[in-house]
Parts: C-alpha cells; sequence; structure tokens
C-alpha cells in the first residue's frame, strides 16, 4: 500500500523531493516495496491542492513551472490552508517544508504539532520547530505512537543526525564540532583566496548560496539552529537558542586571514557542544582552525561534523549542506524509515 502524504510547502525542497519521487519510482519499489502517494500539498504562495488517489507530481511541477501556481491542475480540489490539509487529507505523514522561522519557529511548529495531535507521522527539514520545541514534539510523537523525524534539519541529506542516533549507538557523545552552514564556509574560503567580504557575498548571493538578506547566515543563526537541535537531540541538552554564545563572520577582515595564514591556520565557523560537569553547552562563533585539523580542509559550500565519542574516539561525516535536491533526498530517507518500521 502507498504511503500517503501530504507536503505543507512546495518551495525548492519540496520540488526537489517530488522530482526524486517521480525519477526513483521505480528503484524504490523493487528495492524497498516503497510507494508514496502525495495526496495532497498546501502553500502559502502557490494554493493547495488535494486528490485522494494521489497528484500527479510531473503535472504539478509543470503547473509550478507555467502558471507559478498548483491550484490550477486538473481534476484536484483546492481551497484548503495548511492547517485543514494536515487535518483532513487522510495523509499518513505529513511533510512540513515551510520556510523557517528561527525566532518563533511559527507557522511550521504549529503544523507539526497539530499533525501529530492528528495522529500523524511528521518528517521535516526545518529548523525552527526542532530548534524551539524539538524534546516537546518528540515527547508528543512518543505519546502518540508516531515518528517525528528530521534528518535534513542539520547538514541537508548527509546523514549525521541518523548516523549518531542510529550508527552511534551505543557511544558517549562527549563533544561535537562542525562547520555547518555551507555559505559562511564558501566566504571564508574565497577570503582566504583573497577576495573581499562584499565582493565574495554578492558571489555567494550570485550561486544562490546565500539569500538576498544574509543575515542568517553570516551572522550564525542558522548554525545556531543546527548546533542547538545537535545539542538537544542527540546530546540530551535542554539549550534555549538564547542561551547559546552566537558571533558570526560579519568582522572577519583581510587582515584577520593573513594573520590566520601566518600561524598556519584557516578560519572556519564552527558550531560546537559539549558537556561540563554533566551539562550541555553550546557556542558558535569564527575560529582560527590548526591546518592539522581535519575542519581545516573542508572548503567552499561543503559541511563537515566531528563527533567525539568515547568508545571511537572522533568520528567525521563530510558532505552537501544545502540544495534542492539533497534536502530532499533527507526527506526520502525519513519516509522509508517510517516504511520500514510499517
Amino acid at each position: 500500500m502507498a504511503q500517503k502524504l501530504a507536503l505543507i510547502g512546495f518551495g525548492t525542497v519540496g520540488q526537489g523531493l517530488a522530482e526524486i519521487l517521480i525519477e526513483k519510482k521505480d528503484q524504490l519499489k523493487k528495492r524497498y516495496g516503497y510507494e508514496a502517494a502525495v495526496v495532497a500539498i498546501s502553500d502559502i504562495n502557490l494554493g493547495s491542492v488535494f486528490k485522494s488517489g494521489g497528484l500527479d507530481l510531473r503535472k504539478v511541477l509543470e503547473q509550478v513551472e507555467r502558471d507559478g501556481r498548483i491550484d490550477t491542475v486538473p481534476g484536484a480540489s483546492t481551497g484548503w490552508d495548511s492547517l485543514e490539509t494536515i487535518r483532513e487529507s487522510g495523509a499518513d505523514v505529513v511533510v512540513e517544508l515551510t520556510y523557517t522561522d528561527i525566532k518563533t519557529g511559527q507557522p511550521a511548529t504549529d503544523h507539526v504539532r497539530t499533525a501529530l495531535e492528528n495522529g500523524r507521522h511528521v518528517v521535516t527539514s526545518n529548523k525552527g520547530p526542532v530548534a524551539l520545541a524539538g524534546k516537546e514534539l518528540a515527547r508528543l510523537a512518543q505519546d502518540k505512537g508516531i515518528q517525528f523525524r528530521y534528518e535534513g534539519t542539520v547538514i541537508s541529506g548527509t546523514p549525521a543526525l541518523n548516523l549518531a542516533m542510529e550508527n552511534l549507538a551505543g557511544t558517549d557523545i562527549r563533544e561535537v564540532r562542525g562547520i555547518l552552514n555551507g555559505t559562511t564556509n564558501f566566504i571564508l574560503t574565497e577570503m582566504e583566496a583573497g577576495a573581499g567580504y562584499e565582493e565574495t557575498l554578492k558571489k555567494a548571493q550570485q550561486l544562490g548560496y546565500a539569500e538576498a538578506v544574509p543575515d542568517a547566515d553570516v551572522e550564525g543563526w542558522d548554525a545556531l539552529a543546527k548546533i542547538v537541535i545537535i545539542a538537544n537531540m542527540l546530546m540530551g541538552g535542554d539549550l534555549k537558542t538564547s542561551q547559546v554564545d552566537c558571533t558570526g563572520i560579519t568582522g572577519i577582515t583581510p587582515d584577520d586571514m593573513a594573520e590566520a595564514r601566518r600561524e598556519n591556520a584557516r578560519w572556519k565557523l564552527i558550531a560546537r557542544a559539549w558537556r561540563v560537569d554533566g551539562r550541555i553547552q553550546a557556542s558558535v562563533s569564527p575560529q582560527k582552525v590548526p591546518q592539522d585539523d581535519f575542519l581545516a580542509g573542508v572548503s567552499g559550500a561543503t559541511n563537515a561534523i566531528t563527533f567525539d565519542t568515547d568508545l571511537l574516539g572522533p568520528v567525521t561525516i563530510v558532505g552537501p549542506g544545502a540544495g534542492k535536491i539533497e534536502t530532499g533526498y533527507s526527506i526520502l530517507v525519513d519516509l522509508l524509515a517510517i516504511h520500514r518500521t510499517q
């Protein structure tokens, strides 16, 4: 039986997931016995659409490209808002893919909570609900006997969270250090090669790495949300974002770059969570990382996380931290994990 999905948000990630489900349809069925039926989509800008037997994703993508809407798909019902879609669509899994608001977590947190209260599994790549209310939502899912999965919230499809929760199960994670924001890592890499900050930021925006208003990246807020997710959901912390010292990269100068070169080091925006006397602490800040540190060699828009464990020592995973297909893949991984338990 097909897994019925309701997508809340159909921007870059939602469309990436749709493309994957189209391209991999036969392979997913043959290898894993997995079939997906997207029965509803609700997007604040594109409209909403519902079809109980499953939407034709090719037609939906064509409508978006042609009309900038999804509610013009022939043969489908329209008119629900996001909460009605969650409650009324009959989906097995609600996939929450709306924009991230790291200050309030809304409207995504209400979407996730409503889905869980109505007995729907939830998969999300939205950092807001997990950083601000992750433990509460996880408890609600547990009470309801359903799953709340969020692999894509830290470094996209690179399996950092699932690695720690599943493959590092049984170890104590003593510390986590990482490059969790590809935009800032790209900017610092370019600045090390001699480019200025403003010039590099403009290039990052042209390449699609940075938004027109880049504060979430360059001020460190994106990395802050991610390290809070790691600290709370992996390491058992209870941190609020306001409790974490956070400094971005806007103050890094060419003189700072030259100083790092003289010291055989490289500037990186490092997010870190660690244990002190049984308590979890975290920080985000630019640091001069020695060249012999693995993270110093991670350049461009790539992300990396090192888990320092008691049984294995340091374990590092490196991979893309953003992207349409990459983040869409993170959603697929979590959907397959739910499928395997049904």
